[in-house]
């Protein structure tokens, strides 16, 4: 059983754990950075606490598993007539079976000046630029910008914005700076309400939760450009140097690149079939597939089981089954010690929501990696780095522009 999993998130490496308990299994994982990155906790490792949350090494979490091959390149172009992948780096790989696990990509919506002065915290990279930025501002300008603003209230601008009330005033104390210069945290969302995929109820408490930490939430307000020093929002200048984009996802590159050999769905996602099939021998899973509650961890992470059990029951011959979405919990911490919980009609929040959230993360990194290493990890969310330190990994920034 020899199957080839391109992408290095929460369903490649599902995927490649999953298939890799059948000793006859041969997987190849294809991925473009030799870490994982747990998305839930970017935005704690932009606003100080420790890297180890948000960046677990490869070879950690495939140490004893000898039948996953990890190659690290970017694949460009899918023949599925051949049965050929091409990588930026010129090589060309075959595959038998091959699982897409592409994550979704920023998207600006082409709004002038975005890509070139927004920060964002999608990457290793654009988390030390913001880190950074942040540090210097108050440490060696001693001084407050005007408005810190976090444009986009779902779940990571949410989160985000709630983490900065902390840590600049944090920094503040640091560097002495006279608490005459207030914070403003101001947090943009072009929908009425904040985390508008929630409920209304839940959105409420939300909005209450982050007026109350000091974060001015404007709702129903376009961002229309931006310059080094500003922020155009529904015809009005806000002075800023620090705009941090969260907003706005696209379907990754790749398959507008290889479009021909693929259906795509009205929101531009990835037509499959009952099988998580695009194609013969293709499957597609997590952000990119037009499947309900796609875009989310918990969904990608369900994917990945399913098509591992899918792909044994092809090789053994056994009756398919096919495909059924469930709906995930979807918890959001906002600020220190308090967070929401939402399922169904279950909705529970505050100080028990925190505690629900932490034990969520621990079996998120329980998913990956052995128990003692992932509480290691998962401890790890309460130390704070250095500020002044940026992460040590390396990864480029990547801008769609």
């Amino acid at each position: 059983m020899k199957v080839t999993i391109i992408g290095g998130g929460f369903g490649g490496i599902k995927t490649a754990l999953e298939l890799a308990k059948n000793p006859d299994a041969r997987v190849t994982l294809i991925t473009e950075m030799p870490h994982f990155q747990y998305y839930p906790a970017l935005y704690s490792a932009a606003t100080g606490h420790s890297h180890l949350e948000a960046w677990v090494p490869l070879s950690k979490i495939f140490r004893n598993i000898p039948n996953v091959n990890i190659v690290i390149d970017s694949i460009t172009k899918v023949d599925p007539k051949a049965k050929t992948l091409n990588s930026a780096s010129g090589k060309k790989y075959e595959y038998d079976t091959l699982v897409l696990s592409l994550g979704s990509i920023t998207t600006y919506f082409g709004i002038e000046g975005l890509d070139q002065y927004a920060y964002g915290i999608k990457s290793v990279a654009e988390v030390n630029a913001l880190k950074r930025h942040l540090y210097d501002e108050l440490s060696k300008e001693r001084k407050l910008d005007k408005h810190y603003i976090v444009v986009g209230a779902g779940p990571t601008g949410v989160e985000l914005s709630a983490a900065l009330v902390s840590y600049l005033e944090r920094l503040r104390k640091q560097f002495h700076i006279s608490d005459k210069q207030k914070i403003h945290i101001d947090l943009i969302e072009a929908a009425p309400r904040v985390l508008p995929r929630m409920s209304e109820a839940a959105s409420k408490l939300v909005h209450q939760r982050l007026t109350d930490l000091g974060v001015k939430v404007h709702l129903g307000k376009a961002v229309q450009s931006q310059d080094k020093d500003s922020l155009l929002v529904s015809g009005k200048q806000m002075s800023s140097e620090t705009v941090i984009w969260t907003s706005g996802v696209a379907v990754n590159q790749f398959y507008k690149a290889n479009e021909k050999h693929f259906t795509f769905a009205p929101n531009h996602k990835v037509v499959v079939n009952e099988y998580m099939q695009a194609t013969d021998d293709v499957y597609v899973i997590g952000d990119n597939a037009a499947t309900p509650f796609s875009g989310l961890a918990q969904t990608a992470l369900h994917d990945a089981i399913y098509i591992a059990k899918d792909i044994r029951r092809v090789y053994t011959g056994e009756t398919r089954r096919a495909y059924k979405a469930v709906s995930p919990p979807v918890v959001v911490p906002v600020g220190e010690d308090w967070a929401i919980l939402e399922w169904h009609k279950i909705r529970i929040w505050g100080w028990l929501g925190s505690l629900i959230r932490r034990a969520a993360d621990f079996i998120g990194y329980h998913d990956y990696l052995p128990l003692g290493q992932a509480l290691g990890v998962w401890r790890a969310s309460r130390v704070m780095d250095d500020d002044f330190q940026v992460t040590p990994i390396q990864s480029p920034v990547k801008k769609d522009k």
